[in-house]
């Protein structure tokens, strides 16, 4: 059985509808896609298919838009949850670490005081 599910564009925040089985295995609505997942169109086959981690919308111009509702032609991303050996993948989380320096950068010196005997409170 299959339900018509609502999601809204992070752009504009049009309503999209999409039709999906009962079992929702959605992570998140984002304006960019997930490093390392893959993406299909709202009129490819996406449930329960192994190499497909969400959908990928054009806001207004793929068909999804509710009734009343005007798109940006913005692309945004569905995102579905990932396992890895039965542990849920965190999105998040960066692919590489990444080792920044440990000095800190040289910053410009400031304004010198004032020249002449005594400065400027003399």
């Amino acid at each position: 059985m299959s339900f018509t599910v609502t999601y809204y564009c992070p752009h504009c925040e049009a309503l999209v509808e999409l039709d999906r089985e009962g079992y929702l295995d959605d992570k998140a609505v984002t304006p960019y896609p997930f490093e390392g997942w893959s993406y299909v169109s709202p009129d490819e086959p996406f449930e329960d298919e192994a190499d497909v981690d969400g959908v990928a919308f054009t806001c207004g111009e793929d068909g999804t838009l509710r009734d009343g509702e005007t798109g940006c032609g913005e692309s945004f991303y569905l995102s579905f949850i990932k396992f890895d050996d039965g542990r849920e993948i965190d999105p998040r989380q960066p692919t590489e670490q990444v080792e920044l320096a440990d000095e800190s950068p040289s910053a410009p010196s400031g304004p010198r005081g004032p020249s002449g005997p005594g400065g400027f409170w003399s």
